[in-house]
């Protein structure tokens, strides 16, 4: 499952980063990393961009990049 897939209130462990170049080196600068638990906590009305709570801070990205991160284990957090 990727993390755009993944609904309000739930979350996983980040299994594997996907994406090119600057896009990949910037995901995991922001600290999405394989083995990190992430939860999603919003969605924007449209569905972009989400926000995420992980390492005890909260992240918003763009649907589009969150579709490049893989999870396990997603379940209500």
């Amino acid at each position: 499952m990727t993390l755009d897939q993944v609904k309000p209130g739930y979350g996983g462990i980040i299994t594997a980063v996907g994406g090119e170049g600057a896009l990949r080196h910037r995901l995991l600068d922001m600290g999405l990393t394989p083995k990190t638990q992430v939860m999603v906590r919003k969605v924007a009305p449209m569905g972009d961009p989400i926000e995420l709570y992980l390492r005890s801070y909260v992240l918003t990205i763009r649907r589009e990049d969150a579709a490049k991160i893989q999870l396990k284990e997603v379940s209500p957090v």
